[in-house]
C-alpha cells in the first residue's frame, strides 16, 4: 500500500478518548449505493485519492462494529480498530466496482484478516496458532467456548469433526487458551510469603551452585583425609602439627622446644618430617 493511501487512515486515540473516536466516526454520513459506486469508479479508473478518502471515512463505523466482536481477547480496542482500518484501506484499494457488490461486503474479509493477524501476534507471549488449520481452530474454538464453557469429551469430538482437526489439537488449543499469563515480577499487592513469580526462579550468575557443591565436597574430603593422616603420626608429631597449624592459638617453635626440652631446630625437623608424611598419605 502506498504512503498516500496509509495516510488516509484516521489516527485512533488511546483508551480514555476511544468513546470520542467512536462518536466521531458514527457521525460521518453513510454513502448511498450510487454515491459509493461513483467514488469507487473514480478511484479505480483515475486513482482519485479524494474518492478513496471518502470511501474509507464512510466505512470507519463498520470497522468499529467488527472490532468490538474481538473484545474478548484482552487487547486494546483502539489497537483492534486501527488494525481494522488498515484492512479497510487495503480493501478500498483493491475494490472493483464492476463486480457489482457493495464495498462493505468486500471489505469485511480484509478487515477481519488484519485483526486476526494482530490478535494472533499479540495474544499472549507464546504464539497459540502457527498454521492455517490452527488459526481456524483458534478463532472457532474461541466462539464455541463462549457458548459452551469447558468442553466435554463429546463436545471436543464434535468440534474436531466440524473443523477437520484431531481431538488432540482441540484439547491442546483449549489448554493454551485457558491458561493465564503470569506477571514476571511480584506486584506491590502480592504477599511475598505466598506469591511466586518467574523472576524468583532466575539463575543467580553471581555464584556457580555446581562448583560450590564440588568445592564443599572437596574441602570436606580433604579435611577428613587430613585428620585421618594425622592419626598415623606419633603423639609428639601430632601435637606439633596441631599446635603449629590447626590450633587457633598457635605455638612458636621456641614454645614447643621449651615444652619438649629440645632445640627449636629439632622441633622444626620433626615438623618438616611430619608434613612430608601427611603429604604422602593424602596423595
Amino acid at each position: 500500500m502506498s504512503t498516500k493511501m496509509q495516510n488516509l487512515a484516521l489516527s485512533v486515540p488511546r483508551s480514555g478518548s476511544i468513546e470520542s473516536y467512536v462518536s466521531a466516526v458514527s457521525s460521518i454520513n453513510m454513502l448511498t449505493a450510487d454515491e459509493e459506486k461513483s467514488l469507487a469508479v473514480r478511484l479505480f479508473d483515475d486513482g482519485d485519492l479524494e474518492a478513496a478518502r471518502k470511501l474509507v471515512m464512510s466505512h470507519l463505523r463498520f470497522v468499529v462494529h467488527v472490532a468490538k466482536s474481538y473484545a474478548g481477547y484482552g487487547l486494546p480496542q483502539a489497537d483492534l480498530i486501527q488494525e481494522g482500518n488498515i484492512g479497510l484501506m487495503k480493501a478500498v484499494k483493491r475494490f472493483d466496482p464492476s463486480v457489482g457488490v457493495r464495498l462493505v461486503s468486500f471489505a469485511v474479509h480484509w478487515i477481519k484478516a488484519e485483526i486476526h493477524e494482530f490478535v494472533l501476534k499479540n495474544w499472549r507471549i507464546v504464539k497459540v496458532a502457527t498454521t492455517k488449520a490452527q488459526r481456524k481452530l483458534f478463532f472457532n474454538l474461541r466462539k464455541a467456548k463462549k457458548r459452551l464453557g469447558w468442553f466435554t469429551h463429546a463436545e471436543v469430538q464434535k468440534v474436531a469433526e466440524e473443523l477437520g482437526v484431531s481431538t488432540k489439537e482441540v484439547l491442546q488449543m483449549e489448554a493454551r487458551m485457558s491458561s493465564q499469563d503470569a506477571a514476571f515480577d511480584l506486584t506491590n499487592d502480592d504477599d511475598e510469603s505466598s506469591a511466586f513469580a518467574p523472576a524468583q526462579y532466575l539463575e543467580d550468575k553471581t555464584t556457580d551452585v555446581e562448583m560450590d557443591v564440588i568445592n564443599s565436597d572437596h574441602d570436606k574430603n580433604a579435611s577428613n583425609s587430613l585428620y585421618s593422616a594425622i592419626k598415623t603420626l606419633d603423639a609428639r608429631s601430632q601435637h606439633i602439627i596441631e599446635t603449629r597449624w590447626l590450633s587457633d592459638d598457635k605455638m612458636t617453635l621456641q614454645d614447643l622446644a621449651d615444652e619438649y626440652q629440645v632445640s627449636a631446630e629439632r622441633v622444626r625437623q620433626i615438623e618438616k618430617n611430619a608434613l612430608k608424611k601427611l603429604q604422602a598419605a593424602m596423595v
